[in-house]
């Protein structure tokens, strides 16, 4: 989802607010609110992960972490995230590989290969990935 709609943008907004004074509870709730107005709401997904992880809520940071790189695969911070939570969870292994995607990232390589429409353009025929 590329254009949120301003009310949902409101929603997190304070979220945001009530994240930079400790209100952690509150935060949830409004980035909880956030993804399920807009599924596919990144911002909202990573932050709700984030503010999860900050109040001990390990295991679900974790699934709003998976979320976040389900919506996008190649963000380096989405898979450092989530490699953070797996470490805060003990999970070490997990952690580890979360780790090695974003460090695989920040060198400039692909989790997942991106469209490229002109490729298929040229070669109507190739099997889409």
């Amino acid at each position: 989802m590329n254009d949120i709609p301003p009310e949902i943008e409101e929603i997190f907004d304070d979220a945001n607010g009530d994240l930079a004074i400790g209100e952690l509870p509150a935060a949830i709730e409004k980035y909880r609110r956030c993804t399920e107005l807009a599924p596919d709401y990144f911002d909202a997904w990573h932050a709700l992960g984030m503010a999860l992880m900050k109040n001990g809520n390990f295991h679900e940071a974790i699934e709003a972490g998976k979320k976040s790189v389900e919506l996008r695969p190649n963000d380096q911070l989405a898979w450092s995230s989530l490699s953070l939570f797996y470490v805060r969870d003990g999970q070490i292994k997990e952690a580890e590989v979360a780790g090695g995607k974003a460090r695989i990232l920040g060198w400039g390589g692909k989790i997942v290969k991106e469209e490229n429409s002109e490729s298929r353009t040229q070669n109507p025929e190739s099997p889409k990935s």
